[in-house]
């Protein structure tokens, strides 16, 4: 009896630890953005991104990625802008100051891509977004590099304008290293 039970216990451990993928640490994000204002192109980018980030590549289950930005560190190149879009009209940074993301669903497209359903939230208010996204791994280390667009209006961020465009593409560029 006392065999068969550690006989199980063993198994058990054993396929706990193959079914959880590996554990990253984020070392560094590259978060950018681009949006059309009168006919130009504005782009900015927001600090670095903190966040959990259990993946296999190999694997489509068990794969967990939440991620945060602080939304005061938007950067458009421009102060005032900045200032501007820090205030509640936009981001509203003193009563929301994260945006954040967590993955939903994630699985592997033909082509060897990622894309992945992602609960994205600004300013309170949640929406599933689609991310199309490569994943690398090399000397343990991995990057996650996805795009995706949003329209700006669906979270409050500003209101309805003939000149900024309500499309905002964003683009993640994610270092990890194996824990």
């Amino acid at each position: 009896m006392k065999k068969s039970f550690l006989l199980l216990l063993f198994i058990y451990i054993t396929l706990v630890g193959i079914a959880q993928n590996q554990s990253w640490s984020v070392v560094s994000s590259n978060i950018t953005f681009k949006i059309k204002n009168a006919g130009f192109t504005v782009n900015g980018n927001f600090g670095n991104a903190t966040g959990l980030v259990q993946f296999d590549g190999n694997k489509i289950s068990n794969n967990k990625i939440e991620a945060s930005i602080d939304a005061n560190t938007i950067n458009t190149g421009n102060s005032t802008r900045d200032g501007h879009l820090k205030k509640e009209e936009y981001f509203s940074v003193e009563k929301f100051p994260k945006i954040n993301m967590s993955a939903t669903s994630i699985t592997k497209e033909s082509d060897g891509k990622f894309k992945g359903l992602f609960t994205l939230t600004i300013k309170g208010i949640s929406k599933i977004v689609p991310v199309l996204f490569n994943f690398t791994e090399q000397d343990g280390k991995s990057k996650f590099a996805g795009t995706f667009t949003i329209n700006r209006l669906d979270y409050k961020v500003g209101s309805s304008s003939f000149l900024l465009s309500d499309d905002v593409t964003v683009n993640i560029d994610v270092t990890c290293v194996k824990k």
